[in-house]
């Protein structure tokens, strides 16, 4: 009986040396109408934090969108990888969306300046968990990151693109549109409302084709006007600072180019490249483009969070 008794003191004893989960939190910060809210990973003795901003549209903190058919958990995974490799994390959700619905009544009357004014709020509050706070915007997000640090806060030691557009988003929409044969008959129309907002022009949503509607809505062209009046390249030319700028080779939204014209801008950028990596950052499947934006349960991109954690050893706050 005394073997067995001193074996299970050791297996109750293993736990207490194995590493802790981190754990995710909700936090908020004020908002103009009600709160902002971000899911936060703190991890002991961190000297980076990190705070992941969306792509576009109605995306949530953890990279879902159910009104898009979007389930990936992309910024979920990163931010829990991030912890296990020692750094901390804010995922925030957008102002008028999921936890920070009650900031804003409208979530279409929004300018990328506030969503930018958000982000730098973020980052200071995000700068209790480490000294050294890092923007990573994916996608539309790279956008707002590159316009938030023209006003950098003093916490700020850089940026981390990822799948970020080097290009105006209306020349983006276009090129989208483009590549899907379906979507032939529509593309005069496409064309001619992308260049009106591009000019500062709405369109009544009552007379476009039914199909075209709810992406062309009053509240969206609104926010596509804003939107489509900032080149990325140009933004990115105001930030000296660290850079990272992540581009997955199989991205079929945002084209390696879009990574060398941000490249071009911003020339003391590190670029990482992801062979095979899809916009949502993880291995792209054979045959079917599109599952590493259904599937959460696809794993991220072997080589992205280490890289990223690399990247950020390079650097600390003084």
């Amino acid at each position: 009986m005394r073997p067995f008794r001193g074996t299970l003191r050791w297996f109750c004893l293993m736990p207490l040396l194995l590493p802790l989960p981190a754990i995710a939190e909700p936090v908020h910060i004020p908002g103009p109408q009600g709160h902002f809210e971000a899911e936060m990973i703190a991890v002991k003795g961190a000297e980076h934090a990190v705070v992941i901003i969306p792509g576009s549209g109605p995306t949530d903190r953890d990279g879902n969108s159910a009104s898009m058919g979007l389930f990936s958990d992309s910024y979920k995974m990163i931010a829990e990888d991030l912890s296990r490799l020692g750094v901390a994390s804010l995922r925030i959700d957008k102002r008028g969306f999921f936890g920070s619905a009650s900031a804003l009544s409208d979530p279409n009357d929004v300018t990328i300046k506030a969503y930018a004014e958000d982000a730098r709020r973020w980052v200071d509050k995000a700068s209790g968990l480490a000294p050294c706070v890092w923007l990573a915007g994916h996608s539309e997000g790279g956008l707002v990151a590159l316009v938030a640090a023209q006003a950098a806060p003093e916490s700020l030691c850089g940026l981390i693109l990822l799948a970020a557009p080097g290009r105006p988003i209306g020349q983006l929409m276009r090129e989208q549109f483009e590549s899907n044969p379906a979507n032939a008959p529509l593309l005069p129309e496409i064309e001619a409302v992308v260049t009106d907002l591009e000019a500062g022009r709405t369109r009544d949503p009552a007379s476009l084709t039914p199909i075209l509607r709810p992406l062309f809505s009053t509240g969206l062209q609104r926010y596509m006007i804003d939107l489509f009046s900032y080149d990325p390249a140009i933004a990115a030319k105001d930030w000296h600072g660290p850079v990272l700028i992540v581009q997955g080779e199989a991205d079929i939204q945002v084209r390696p180019e879009d990574a060398d014209l941000l490249q071009e801008a911003l020339p003391q950028a590190r670029r990482f490249d992801l062979p095979g990596g899809t916009h949502m950052l993880k291995a792209d499947v054979e045959g079917q483009p599109f599952v590493t934006y259904t599937d959460r349960t696809l794993p991220l991109h072997d080589d992205l969070v280490p890289g990223i954690v690399r990247f950020l050893e390079e650097f600390s706050k003084p």
